[in-house]
């Protein structure tokens, strides 16, 4: 499982935002899965999609390694931020625009207000 951990570690290190998934950006397998890839997709934010159904000891290593029981998990500059429903509540907020401001991560804007507004 080391191997599995290691794994993990180099991918959220190495890419500015991962998105642990089930499915892929292009084609997300679940529902909640969907719902964050759409949000960053629609935000026009580069992301790294990782596959958990393409390795059951991914699936469950990126649970163990966050101590979070879900997949989606989404990590911004090597960071835990959450899954679905707290990424949901965070671009309804504005958190998730003012963390991919403090980390330099490039998003449109506009997009994330119309998010907002058809969500208000």
């Amino acid at each position: 499982m080391s191997d599995v951990k290691e794994t993990i570690q180099k991918t959220v290190t190495d890419n500015s935002v991962v998105l642990f998934m089930k499915g892929t950006k292009e084609m997300p397998q679940c529902g909640f899965s969907s719902r964050v890839a759409g949000v960053l997709n629609y935000m026009g934010v580069e992301f790294q999609d990782v596959n958990v159904l393409a390795d059951e000891n991914l699936r469950q290593g990126i649970k163990d390694f966050s101590d979070w029981p879900t997949v989606p998990q989404l990590y911004v500059a090597g960071e835990f931020v959450g899954g679905c429903d707290i990424i949901t509540e965070m671009t309804l907020s504005g958190e998730l625009d003012t963390l991919f401001t403090e980390q330099s991560i490039a998003f449109d804007k506009d997009a994330a207000d119309k998010i907002r507004e058809a969500n208000g």
